[in-house]
């Protein structure tokens, strides 16, 4: 049995104030009785109810819906809670204030003692068989959110794999009428890049370092077709090469730097990987000095950066951003930069 004793306290600070207001009504209703009498009886009363409903339901079979008891238990427990919290608790003011509340001159007080204990009981339960209810409905609506979102995870991932691979086969394609032997060493490095990339990108996040290996490997695939037209370099900080990130997250952008940035111009170019902290923001830059952009006020629309920016928004809201910019030094092209919240 695993009883969490935060909702415990929660739940008889919740009984107390439930009692106070029930003292103020009563003295409300009869002003010239002493506040601190209704109170005393009233606490009493209540912490010794909570204290066997609370607990006792337990120790007897409970709905996962709402934590209290099925069937006949369901209607026993309160019952016997509230009757022999009232009988309890009775006679703890008994006790504190020297009375016999069950003395003959008591009597005609004594009905309507009880039909108020009855009263404040079925409420109280109801509100506390409320307020589990819809705490768990609350708990499904999360899980179930959370099963949504990695489903869309899954799928936006498992559309950025093929078209990943695609691209790479078109190029070995063209690869192949041009110079066969550089072709068939690109299909190696291909074989070996896609087996690591796979296994990858079945997990939910790996380390930057993971992703930086990644782009690596993709970066020496492209250079067995490209030669010295492309040109690379990778920065990334010891202190960062740790830091969790979504697979596959990179390698859209530099795709996209090398198809629609280095392969048009003849003479190729660089691209530059950097990773960077800024207080709690991940920074990651993908520079690349090919054509630039066409429209420098557009902020790109292909589908790997399209894929980037759903999964960024999925899991992270508007706390990850990416945007694509012209290069802003005398190097030109265009500068992909995504920013991202770190985590432990």
């Amino acid at each position: 049995m695993t009883i969490d004793w935060i909702a415990k306290l929660r739940h008889l600070l919740q009984t107390v104030a439930f009692c106070l207001t029930v003292s103020a009504l009563q003295v409300a209703f009869n002003p010239e009785r002493s506040y601190g009498i209704p109170v005393t009886y009233s606490l009493a009363i209540g912490s010794i109810t909570w204290l066997l409903i609370d607990f006792g339901r337990h120790f007897v079979p409970s709905s996962r819906e709402t934590g209290w008891p099925q069937g006949a238990a369901g209607l026993m427990l309160p019952l016997v809670g509230i009757v022999t919290g009232y009988v309890g608790g009775t006679l703890v003011g008994d006790a504190v204030w020297g009375f016999s509340s069950w003395s003959e001159q008591a009597r005609p007080r004594l009905v309507g003692s009880v039909l108020v204990t009855l009263l404040a009981g079925v409420i109280a339960n109801f509100y506390f068989y409320s307020v589990n209810r819809g705490r768990y409905f609350e708990r499904r609506m999360s899980e179930a959110q959370a099963r949504a979102t990695e489903a869309r995870l899954k799928l936006l991932e498992s559309q950025l794999e093929p078209h990943m691979l695609f691209n790479t086969l078109a190029n070995l394609r063209v690869l192949i009428a041009l110079d066969p032997p550089r072709a068939q060493a690109m299909l190696d490095q291909l074989i070996a890049f896609l087996r690591a990339t796979l296994n990858a990108s079945r997990v939910g996040q790996h380390a930057l370092s993971a992703e930086f290996s990644r782009i690596a490997d993709y970066l020496a695939l492209m250079k067995v077709r490209m030669g010295e037209r492309l040109q690379t370099q990778l920065v990334l900080p010891d202190e960062l090469a740790g830091l969790p990130v979504p697979p596959l997250l990179l390698q859209p952008l530099v795709e996209n730097s090398i198809r629609h940035g280095l392969e048009p111009k003849v003479e190729g170019g660089r691209i530059e990987l950097e990773a960077s902290r800024e207080g709690e923001v991940l920074v990651l830059r993908v520079h690349d000095t090919g054509v630039g952009l066409a429209d420098p006020s557009a902020d790109g629309t292909h589908f790997g950066l399209q894929q980037v920016r759903e999964r960024l928004a999925t899991l992270y809201g508007d706390r990850a951003s990416l945007q694509l910019s012209a290069a802003a030094d005398s190097s030109g092209g265009a500068v992909a930069t995504i920013r991202l919240p770190i985590t432990p």
